[in-house]
């Protein structure tokens, strides 16, 4: 084992060493007609255990009578795991965070590959990808992720804290190129990754590091920490506004809304016309942290206090509990108001709102 990890440190004096493959090519050809692939890490030559399983507190939501019953589809999980996890009340084990070394692995057009195994990374932009002249690599390590790659707030919430273990290990790779937000989270949180569209990797470790078990929490702990430094003082809260930013969800009625909490104290924040510096000295202090279910909630989620608490909007056919589970983690409250429409636009009742923020 500490060979293992002390083979991480070494660098590659010579001049880069580069080959093609057609294992890209091949595996995308199964893949088309209905062979797939195992995932990666059933061909690891080598897997520890980095951080022990641990249980958490599932905590109730907070919300009104008759909220639940109107929830009509859920989205990452069924309607019955979605349902059970909003009205808590119960522990659950979490697994513990596992690495994984592999060896000669080729990453090419968003795919990682090896011996007859395979990950996606991205949606892959060639038909037919053939990897010709790829540069050889000692080691790499993975933090990146599927659902980091496609929502903002999954690689806030999920590869950020990943980053961490990947810099213990070796030097941090990702295929993901910075939008929006992101090169200001990358400098404060002190990430540098090497960015890498493709390659050979001798060896490469990633992990399975989506559970919510005590290293996790002490790693958001981290992260919030060197966002926010000092604690700022407290205050009512901030509604942060969705935009048009991601899958289009419109609240016909936000601006009743916002005007409402405006008055009960809250901060109105537009996280797309805001910097990192703004986001953070406004969410850092507030006692709740509201807004339509989304990416964009993770601002807030990430620098919130602890002892804080988030309040979703959302319509009742995209019900969700990925920020709540976060939340239980952390030992945080989660409420929820479920609006009446569409995915796509849907009123929210401002009495029901408020009623639910009293709950708090």
């Amino acid at each position: 084992m500490a060979s293992d990890v002390a083979l991480m440190d070494r660098t590659a004096a010579a001049a880069p060493r580069r080959r093609g493959s057609l294992r890209p090519a091949i595996h995308a050809l199964r893949g088309k007609i209905g062979r797939g692939l195992p995932d990666l890490t059933t061909v690891a030559v080598d897997r520890w255990i980095v951080e022990e399983g641990t249980p958490v507190e599932v905590r109730p939501a907070r919300c009104l009578p008759g909220q639940i019953d109107r929830i009509g589809v859920a989205a990452f999980g069924s309607h019955d795991d979605v349902v059970r996890d909003l009205r808590g009340g119960f522990e659950s084990r979490q697994s513990p965070t596992v690495a994984y070394r592999l060896r000669h692995v080729l990453l090419f057009d968003g795919v990682l590959h090896a011996d007859g195994a395979w990950r996606h990374l991205r949606p892959r932009g060639r038909h037919f990808p053939v990897a010709r002249a790829i540069e050889e690599r000692d080691l790499g390590t993975l933090y990146e992720s599927w659902p980091g790659n496609r929502w903002f707030g999954n690689w806030l919430i999920d590869d950020c804290l990943t980053y961490r273990l990947a810099e213990s290990v070796g030097r941090p790779i990702t295929t993901q190129m910075p939008v929006g937000h992101m090169r200001s989270y990358e400098r404060a949180l002190e990430m540098s990754p090497e960015r890498v569209q493709a390659a050979w990797f001798d060896d490469l470790v990633l992990f399975e590091d989506r559970t919510h078990n005590e290293g996790r929490r002490q790693r958001a702990d981290d992260l919030r920490h060197r966002l926010v430094g000092e604690e700022p003082p407290r205050h009512p809260g901030v509604y942060l506004l969705r935009g048009a930013s991601g899958a289009r969800r419109t609240m016909s009625n936000e601006h009743v809304v916002v005007d409402r909490l405006a008055r009960r104290g809250f901060r109105i924040l537009d996280p797309i016309a805001s910097s990192l510096d703004e986001i953070v000295q406004a969410c850092a202090g507030a006692k709740i942290i509201a807004g339509i279910e989304g990416s964009h909630l993770c601002h807030g989620l990430m620098t919130m206090p602890r002892g804080a608490g988030l309040c979703v909007i959302q319509p009742p056919d995209r019900a969700v509990t990925v920020l709540k589970l976060a939340t239980d983690r952390q030992g945080q409250d989660f409420g929820f108001v479920v609006g009446k429409g569409t995915n796509e636009a849907f009123i929210a009742d401002i009495d029901e709102i408020e009623r639910t923020l009293d709950l708090f």
